[in-house]
């Protein structure tokens, strides 16, 4: 049994962590908490290496066949919170299926260091909001928007496969899809500011770092080529 003096030392320390976990001083909440709208983006693996300047540095790993999470982003927020760290540890029981539906495609970065820059850049910010204040629970919520937008299914149904020869309205190369989301995450949003714009639209992006498709031109939809993903049509 622990003395009376460890047990408070015990509980002060527990409080100091508590309090710690928030992370937020009423500053950094007003300057990081009034995004109103994310984008759900995900990429395409057989398309992905031909946006990297070095693309031999590019692999996918032989279990990827669909379209993977590249990030959950607030818009117009970025590094809310370097202080607040990640631990593989953290997502210990979600790495199954992270491995599977958001592995990192570069030789250079492991799926955790992936993972982990995400969370800096952009899991700090949706922070903000209860269901997301923790990096098990903002990759819960990732895993869970990958499972509500099967885009490819949807591509699948609009008769949009990957070929090395069909192309289709659009530009270029077809690397990410950005999907606009309310802070509920619902679909669809548009800023206070903008009140009366119609909300945005899913959007189709070819080559980083991302440039909208204009109408009038083509996009080619290349398929996943594991052994020589920098070259998909060899």
């Amino acid at each position: 049994m622990l003395s009376p003096v460890l047990l408070v030392v015990a509980l002060l320390t527990v409080l100091t962590v508590t309090m710690e976990s928030d992370h937020w001083t009423a500053d950094q909440q007003e300057k990081f908490c009034t995004w109103q709208c994310l984008k759900f983006t995900l990429q395409w693996p057989g398309s992905f290496c031909l946006g990297l300047k070095n693309s031999s540095q590019c692999r996918i790993p032989p279990n990827i066949q669909t379209w993977t999470i590249h990030g959950l982003w607030p818009s117009k927020a970025h590094t809310c919170c370097s202080c607040w760290p990640i631990f593989h540890s953290d997502l210990k029981e979600l790495d199954p299926e992270l491995s599977q539906l958001w592995p990192s495609l570069l030789k250079t970065q492991s799926s955790f260091l992936f993972w982990k820059d995400e969370w800096i850049k952009h899991g700090s910010c949706a922070a903000c909001v209860e269901g997301m204040n923790s990096p098990l629970r903002y990759f819960q919520i990732c895993l869970k928007l990958r499972g509500r937008f099967d885009i490819d299914r949807a591509l699948e149904d609009a008769g949009i496969k990957p070929s090395c020869n069909q192309s289709y309205p659009g530009r270029e190369v077809l690397v990410q899809v950005k999907i606009p989301l309310s802070q509920n995450l619902t679909l669809g949003c548009h800023q206070k500011e903008d009140q009366g714009a119609e909300p945005e639209p899913p959007q189709l992006w070819h080559t980083f770092p991302g440039h909208p498709c204009p109408q009038d031109s083509t996009v080619f939809y290349f398929p996943i080529n594991h052994d020589h993903p920098h070259q998909p049509c060899d």
